[in-house]
């Protein structure tokens, strides 16, 4: 009788904490995250929770438009950029599911002219969980000196500069590299294969769903209202035009209730179009790939020891986050059109208020656990980085030392005691300087909000190293673009790209940081350096010829 009672009030707590109405004080914290950064009159949110297949909370705070002093509210359509992968991958599943086309599928059996000289199959599954080794067009673009959000690019202009590239990043299928260029091709997919545009196809598709308020942009003088405007904050708050094209890897617009209503379809596995069993592939990771990161426009997380599939868009000031977690089987969609809140930490926020772990404390550490041997000024000085490649500088200048980060202005650092510094104007953020197992200088950085991470002072020798063997001009004639390197002594270099001149440091006799771009090279016999290879964001080793 006692294991019986005992089992009753653990079954009552655990529908309690995971139930499906939320208690008087969950619905106070949720509604405080929700209004935590949205001042009286300003862009906000629409965030909703859905849980068992019920909308279980929605709050809508802010305004869609400050000049008309419209309010966010049920009918708002946001831009929910990247969260709409998951319905470009939807799309093709649906098409698969007819049996007209298989995920085996190589792609150029439907874009022939992409990456023909390229023998390596690349499948369909490559693009949908980002294997394909495709390089990012966004990124190219900006490497052709184009502001892409300023321009009126479209698919075609996408597919135009992807035809022109006869290199990958990677081999297809061997590892994950997040590029928004897969998502765009699928749209070129789904349009050989059904002989209709992808936002037509897709628009039925949402009108099956019941999502009425749902679709992607081709044109965007002419997109469906009303429309949460996006705003930054620059001392007032502003916003401007939205004049893109590109759709498929994003550019979806839809509504709270309309992402809330896709919610509790998967979470109950019923349509009256779609089948049971695509609607659960739909969240699955891809059969028979090594990658366990992504899956059909949908990634895998971890959130205080809590497994959640996720997704999140960016563009702009518009935001988007949409997490599902395991355990309470509930959903939280965050959307926003203001510059000034961080959806996912919101949404993790609310998570955590369901998941009964609110008090909890992250478990890193926020300061040096002691003090360690002292150093001098000089024992430090030098460039340091981490395994992915993050960099940091630190220069003596006038007796002061200097941390310097590519993209932030160069700050000062107090000495705090013998090896630990802080910011001058943010004294939270420490830096501990200690030496390795190998006897390397090392920097270890700690802020309260960011786990502590690691950077290693790179050690070389460059005595035998002609600087003067780099300078002159390079070209890719996959983008048509070259730079020129010029040596301004030493390992400083200036690398003009296009009108921008950046600075340039030699950190390896085959290895220069040029900003947040990576070049590498080798020497010949004759010690010529004939190539360099640039790498950045979502591109892995450009080929730039000598001129």
């Amino acid at each position: 009788m006692k294991c019986k009672i005992i089992f009753l009030a653990f079954f009552l707590t655990s529908l309690f904490a995971f139930g499906q109405k939320l208690t008087k004080a969950q619905r106070t914290q949720l509604n405080k995250i929700a209004l935590q950064d949205i001042p009286k009159v300003a862009p906000g949110i629409a965030v909703g929770i859905v849980q068992n297949g019920k909308t279980i909370y929605t709050k809508y705070a802010g305004y869609a438009n400050l000049k008309d002093s419209i309010q966010i509210g049920k009918s708002s359509r946001f831009n929910i950029a990247s969260n709409g992968k998951q319905f470009t991958a939807f799309a093709i599943l649906t098409l698969e599911e007819k049996g007209k086309l298989s995920l085996e599928d190589d792609i150029r059996k439907y874009v022939p002219n992409l990456l023909k000289n390229i023998q390596h199959p690349i499948k369909i599954k490559h693009l949908l969980n980002h294997s394909s080794g495709i390089r990012g067009v966004y990124r190219l673009w900006s490497l052709q000196g184009y502001t892409w959000w300023k321009q009126k690019f479209d698919n075609a202009d996408v597919m135009e500069l992807l035809e022109k590239q006869y290199e990958l990043n990677f081999v297809p299928g061997t590892k994950y590299s997040y590029t928004n260029s897969n998502y765009i091709i699928l749209t070129q997919i789904v349009e050989k294969v059904t002989g209709m545009t992808f936002v037509a196809y897709t628009d039925q598709m949402f009108t099956d769903l019941g999502m009425p308020n749902t679709s992607f942009v081709d044109d965007y003088e002419n997109i469906k209202g009303p429309i949460a405007k996006p705003y930054f904050n620059f001392n007032t708050w502003t916003t401007y035009d939205w004049t893109c094209n590109v759709h498929g890897d994003g550019n979806l617009f839809s509504t709270l209730e309309d992402q809330l209503h896709w919610e509790k379809i998967l979470h109950t596995k019923k349509s009256d179009v779609f089948s049971k069993e695509i609607l659960e592939k739909s969240q699955q990771l891809i059969k028979n790939s090594k990658i366990k990161k992504y899956g059909y426009g949908v990634e895998r997380g971890e959130h205080r020891n809590e497994k959640y599939r996720f997704h999140g868009g960016s563009t702009g000031a518009w935001k988007a986050i949409t997490a599902r977690f395991e355990t309470g089987n509930f959903t939280v969609v965050t959307i926003i059109n203001s510059g000034k809140i961080d959806p996912m930490m919101l949404t993790l926020q609310m998570a955590d208020v369901l998941l009964n772990k609110t008090s909890e404390k992250e478990t890193f550490a926020i300061v040096p656990a002691a003090v360690g041997a002292k150093v001098t000024t000089k024992d430090i000085l030098g460039t340091y980085r981490t395994e992915g490649g993050y960099i940091m500088k630190f220069e003596e200048r006038e007796g002061k030392l200097y941390m310097i980060r590519s993209g932030r202005n160069d700050i000062e650092l107090v000495r705090e005691d013998d090896n630990i510094f802080h910011q001058w104007n943010d004294a939270p953020f420490k830096q501990e300087f200690t030496k390795n197992k190998k006897g390397a200088m090392q920097i270890t950085a700690y802020y309260p909000t960011v786990p502590p991470f690691t950077l290693t002072r790179i050690e070389s020798d460059l005595s035998k190293f002609d600087y003067t063997a780099l300078n002159g001009s390079f070209l890719n004639d996959e983008i048509n673009v070259s730079f020129t390197i010029k040596n301004l002594g030493k390992e400083n270099y200036e690398v003009t790209l296009g009108a921008e001149k950046m600075k340039g440091l030699l950190i390896y006799d085959n290895e220069m940081l040029v900003d947040d771009y990576n070049l590498s090279f080798t020497t010949d016999k004759k010690g010529n350096i004939n190539e360099i290879l640039v790498s950045t964001g979502r591109i892995e080793n450009l080929r730039f010829v000598r001129k």
